[in-house]
This record gives structure tokens, sequence and C-alpha cells, in this order.
């Protein structure tokens, strides 16, 4: 089984749940393509906010927590 370990801290975490859900919340607002897309791009950060794992943050060998 693969462990993920987390790669952000707590402040990265807050702010990427914060900014997924004003994208969401702007493409529930915006109608048609535009709305979809802004939803759709709202996911990523919110999703990874929550898991506390960054896929980008991996591939780099990036960590915003001091270990």
């Amino acid at each position: 089984m693969m462990t993920i370990t987390l790669n952000e801290c707590n402040w990265d975490r807050i702010l990427r749940v914060a900014l997924g859900l004003i994208l969401i919340a702007a493409g529930i607002a915006v109608w048609g393509v535009w709305g979809i897309v802004l939803g759709l791009v709202g996911i990523i950060p919110l999703l990874t906010g929550i898991i506390g794992w960054c896929p980008l943050y991996a591939l780099f060998k990036i960590q915003t927590c001091k270990r």
C-alpha cells in the first residue's frame, strides 16, 4: 500500500480550500461554459487542500511545512 506524505502546511491548506470554494461559487454564479470551467478548476485546489498533498509539489519536491 502506498502512503502519501503531506507536503502542505496548515496555512497552505486553508488558502487552497478557500480558493477552491471561491472558484466553485464563482462557477455557480456564472452561467455557461465559463461557469463550468471555474467550477471544475475550483475542485483542484479544494481537493488538494482537503487531502494535504499536492502532486505538483511532490513532482518538484516542494514542501511548505518544515519537518
